[in-house]
């Protein structure tokens, strides 16, 4: 079983390569420009990685195999980015992943976890879904997440197809 860590800052470019392929899938359902995005920056990911905010899982032998990107939105834990390689999929590693982070967010005095993702993909919404989050509608969606979900339509996401979802941290 794995264990999950904050990743060490020579394992950014796994970091990377995880994301890329964790595209794949998206590919596979007609959503070419999802698969070809670019992963975070390096730099990016650095800064994160430094203020403890990318957590990854990782092997018996401590090579990561998935990984969650951490920020802080209107006061509650953001899960800017969950990918788990595609070769470990379904095997309950990105919700361990999740359960760490809300574990994470508690200890730092936060109430919930959030995340943008699309609603109709089935690994995306309903996935969440499962795990414990919920849709949030109307005068839910916190400004910094609805800043977040505009940000997104900018670079081309359907605004329709894109949900923000709240998860309570304990």
């Amino acid at each position: 079983m794995e264990s999950i860590r904050i990743a060490r800052a020579d394992e950014l470019t796994e970091v990377q390569r995880i994301e890329v392929a964790s595209g794949a899938p998206f590919r596979e359902i007609g959503m070419v420009d999802v698969a070809d995005m670019p992963p975070l920056p390096l730099d990016a990911l650095a800064t994160c990685q430094r203020a403890g905010g990318l957590r990854v899982a990782v092997d018996a032998e401590d090579r990561p195999l998935a990984f969650a990107v951490l920020d802080l939105v209107d006061g509650c834990a953001h899960v800017q980015q969950l990918s788990v390689d595609p070769t470990y999929a379904r095997r309950g590693i990105g919700r361990r992943l999740l359960d760490d982070v809300a574990g994470w967010a508690i200890g730092q005095g936060l109430p919930a976890l959030t995340l943008t993702t699309f609603r109709s993909v089935p690994w995306n919404g309903p996935y969440y879904a499962r795990c414990g989050f919920r849709e949030l509608t109307g005068a839910q969606v916190t400004p910094g997440l609805a800043e977040l979900l505009a940000a997104e339509a900018a670079i081309g996401l359907d605004p329709a197809d894109r949900v923000a979802m709240r998860r309570p941290a304990g």
